[in-house]
């Protein structure tokens, strides 16, 4: 969607919608490490947790790599931007999107427990995070604004699989990591 809109409407127009994805962000990765750092006490809820985890990094891979084909089995809503409510339909379409939650819970979880964090290494990471956000969609808006007319279909199928493979291998790198230990 910022793609799109710095195609159509600029740079600055699609700016109100990335700073909503990461107001969203924030909020949800807020919510998700605070739930995860008092939920993850319990040893087995913690294993439980770590599976779940990487079921979520899974389906939201392949959910990617099928959108390609124009399948999508996790619900969306669907609102074609425009300049004047860029900010408002980005709000909207994150906080509506069951998996923004359960993608930031699941990172958090996986971080949680991998690294052991303390509570001051979870709020620097989850700063981190929401710092990722601004630069990375911020760069989509410079890349849609400068490449919209040369990028076809295909090429941006074939990026979409190499995400959504890029999740995919994540979730399953997390499951065999579990078995393993």
């Amino acid at each position: 969607m910022v793609f799109n809109a710095a195609k159509n409407n600029g740079f600055f127009a699609a700016l109100p919608l990335v700073l909503a994805i990461a107001l969203v962000d924030a909020f949800y990765i807020t919510l998700a490490g605070l739930g995860a750092s008092k939920i993850l006490e319990n040893k087995k809820v913690k294993n439980i947790s770590k599976i779940l985890g990487a079921a979520v990094l899974v389906l939201f891979g392949l959910n990617i790599i099928l959108g390609v084909f124009g399948i999508n089995f996790i619900p969306a809503l669907n609102l074609e931007p425009t300049t004047t409510n860029l900010f408002l339909q980005g709000l909207v379409l994150t906080l509506s999107n069951p998996i923004t939650i359960a993608f930031w819970g699941s990172v958090l979880t996986v971080k949680i427990i991998d690294e052991k964090m303390t509570k001051k290494e979870l709020a620097v990471f989850s700063s981190g995070l929401v710092s990722a956000t601004l630069l990375f969609l911020s760069l989509v808006a410079v890349l849609g604004t400068i490449l919209a007319g040369f990028i076809s279909k295909n090429i941006s199928d074939i990026l979409n699989v190499i995400v959504g493979l890029a999740i995919i291998a994540f979730g399953i790198r997390i499951l065999v990591k579990k078995r393993g230990s």
